[in-house]
């Protein structure tokens, strides 16, 4: 492979889809009534020797939504203040924070030659659920991600490294993780971001990427 055809790589790896880790810090379980109050993503990139690598980090305070549900069992579990003036200064609306998070990851999609982004997270239906909720009601058309499939991280690491909790897995993947810095949106989606890349790159090392590409008659020449 050379440097030239680097760009493509992702494509094909992932069959025209572009990994996205996201998170996302909420008020409650209950993706239709509980507030979004943070939302962070990570895009990947991939170097000419199909090594997968986190590249940019697009993190948000959320103002909730009208109406929207919080439990003080999530404020107590995340560690969120919501009368901090630091974070009533810096909040967007639902509508924007997806607007921002979904500018580069269109961008990010055309560069890798992919056609449309799919989630990555830990435990991802907890995310894809709370983010298609928060789509439908700020009404955006173009939604960027696949509106059903995703990556879940917990079964990817539970299946390589026999761990499930994130702090685990990382640790047990050789990533540090501070338990002080947990449950905030761009911290949990970052450490994510790391597992994932270690889980691909791990899989590809020993051999088993190229044992794929043989079974199903795509060997690179």
């Amino acid at each position: 492979m050379t440097e030239a055809n680097a760009p493509g790589l992702m494509a094909q790896r992932f069959r025209s889809f572009m990994p996205v880790v996201v998170d996302l810090e909420t008020g409650g379980f209950n993706a239709q009534g509980d507030a979004i109050l943070e939302i962070a993503a990570v895009t990947l990139s991939m170097d000419a020797l199909g090594n997968l690598m986190p590249e940019d980090t697009y993190a948000f305070h959320v103002e909730p939504f009208p109406g929207a549900n919080i439990d003080q069992a999530a404020l107590d579990f995340t560690g969120i203040d919501l009368d901090n003036p630091l974070r009533k200064n810096v909040a967007l609306s639902e509508a924007q924070a997806l607007g921002e998070i979904f500018r580069p990851v269109r961008k990010a999609i055309k560069a890798n030659n992919c056609t449309r982004a799919i989630l990555v997270g830990h435990n991802a239906a907890f995310d894809h659920g709370f983010l298609n909720a928060a789509i439908a009601r700020c009404g955006i058309k173009r939604n960027p991600f696949h509106p059903f499939s995703s990556f879940d991280t917990a079964s990817l690491s539970g299946l390589v490294y026999g761990q499930t909790v994130l702090a685990r897995a990382c640790r047990a993947a050789g990533i540090e993780f501070d338990n002080a810095a947990a449950h905030s949106a761009r911290y949990d989606t970052q450490r994510t971001a790391e597992l994932f890349c270690a889980i691909v790159n791990r899989f590809k090392d020993l051999g088993g990427w190229n044992l794929a590409l043989r079974e199903q008659g795509m060997e690179e020449g």
